[in-house]
């Protein structure tokens, strides 16, 4: 058998100190003619010294610089003790978890790689990430459009890792619509400016859309409404999506960190609207992110208007939805009391299928309440839906109904974003993995996801 016959525990004993050097040398000298026991005692010789011999001894592992351990946490908008406390490092040797971290975050030092791996799944960044030399510049989420009040939220991370998300899946739903050869610009997409005026903006979107307010108002419910709007917007190409957190309530995205995003690209545009929101304010802030996609201004919408774009925005959305003859209808003016404006607000509103905030702030821009009362009665409208909110969810943890997980996802996705996904998938162009990354979703619940009802887009005459 040779020299692997011959081969001896004591002689391995004494070349342990050399184990990789000794490998090679056993593999050189191999016999040609070798039998099967002896492959079988080779294989086994190399898989105890795997064993035994650490992976670090063979591949050379990168060390994760202090630097990027602090723009990680930070960037999840967390302290020193709540990081701490989510990751799991606790207190040892007569320091706090909190110091123990912060001495990982400003000393040269080795992080094990399940506190690496709790680390990325806490602050949301992939692993990869923490093996950077320096910590990336701020990703790009376009112009950001929220005044100084909307970004003083704890939410500020949240929105980051969304739109990072967001732009994501654009990115995979980009590469598969361009593999598809009936895919084409959307003309639309940046078409116009601020310099057109809010009218022709209007009117462009009006026809591209094929969509007017009297067959918006015939639905004669604001969710119906907004249904008709998003099918109709998707079938013009844009994708629709109703996210409010990163994939469970524990990380819920106030609205007053963001109501809507838009993200301008003449392939696969895609508008995403804060479901946390009153559904009442869906369709305005659809119709808000649209008018953003055609004058392509990418960015973060919030709740605060000084803006030059967000007010055009605004004004695009509000003259669609309550066109300025609708208003000269409602009794309101500046010596109307706030109570009464409110309760005569509140009746004009739900006739209208719009909000009772998007009333009032028409009212304030045609000068016929004053910016304290519009922003009383703002404030006034937010604090009784959420209580009807509150009051809503409480009723809801005493009753087994309600709609399923899967229905509740095929809403917030849309139709159409699923009907891309479908197609792709029984074309072989999408895998089930992938797929999951852009439905936001398991890969073993892709195929139920898409099962459920008919996805085509509604083609309302």
């Amino acid at each position: 058998m040779g020299r692997c016959a011959g081969f001896r525990r004591s002689q391995w004993e004494k070349r342990r100190g050399s184990r990789r050097r000794f490998l090679l040398s056993e593999l050189k000298l191999r016999p040609a003619r070798a039998d099967i026991h002896s492959g079988l005692r080779m294989f086994t010789r190399i898989f105890c010294s795997l064993q035994t011999t650490p992976l670090c001894e063979w591949i050379q592992m990168p060390t994760v610089k202090p630097s990027i351990l602090q723009w990680a946490r930070e960037s999840a908008g967390l302290s020193l003790e709540d990081a701490a406390a989510k990751v799991g490092i606790n207190a040892a040797r007569g320091l706090s978890g909190a110091d123990r971290l912060l001495a990982l975050e400003t000393e040269e030092g080795d992080v094990s790689r399940p506190v690496l791996l709790k680390m990325a799944k806490v602050y949301r960044r992939p692993l990869v990430s923490f093996y950077l030399d320096e910590p990336p510049v701020r990703g790009d989420r376009g112009e950001d459009f929220r005044t100084l009040p909307d970004r003083r939220t704890g939410g500020e991370p949240l929105v980051d890792a969304l739109v990072r998300d967001i732009r994501s899946r654009q990115a995979v739903v980009r590469a598969v619509q361009l593999e598809e050869e009936e895919a084409q610009p959307l003309p639309f997409i940046g078409s116009m400016s601020r310099d057109d005026g809010v009218g022709p903006v209007l009117a462009s979107i009006r026809r591209i859309l094929g969509l007017d307010l009297a067959a918006f108002r015939a639905q004669g419910s604001a969710d119906a409404g907004f249904a008709l709007l998003r099918s109709r917007v998707e079938a013009a190409g844009i994708y629709v999506l109703l996210i409010g957190n990163l994939g469970s309530h524990h990380s819920a995205i106030d609205v007053d960190a963001f109501r809507g995003f838009a993200l301008a690209d003449p392939i696969a545009p895609f508008v995403v609207i804060n479901d946390q929101d009153a559904k009442t304010a869906w369709s305005f802030t659809l119709l808000h992110e649209v008018a953003h996609l055609w004058i392509g201004a990418t960015g973060v919408s919030g709740g605060h208007f000084e803006g030059a774009v967000e007010q055009f925005c605004n004004d695009v959305a509000s003259a669609f939805l309550l066109p300025p003859r609708d208003l000269d209808q409602l009794p309101i003016a500046r010596a109307t009391n706030q109570d009464e404006a409110a309760r005569l607000i509140s009746e004009f509103a739900k006739e209208r299928l719009v909000s009772r905030s998007l009333v009032a702030y028409r009212l304030f821009r045609a000068d016929k309440i004053s910016e304290p009362i519009w922003r009383a009665l703002t404030s006034t409208f937010r604090t009784q839906w959420l209580q009807s909110r509150a009051a809503q969810r409480e009723r809801a943890r005493g009753t087994d109904g309600g709609p399923s997980y899967y229905i509740v996802r095929r809403h917030r996705l849309g139709a159409a974003l699923l009907n891309l996904v479908a197609r792709n998938m029984s074309e072989g162009v999408l895998t089930p993995t992938r797929a999951s990354k852009l439905l936001g979703v398991k890969p073993r619940s892709v195929h139920t996801l898409l099962s459920g009802g008919a996805l085509a887009i509604e083609q309302v005459a």
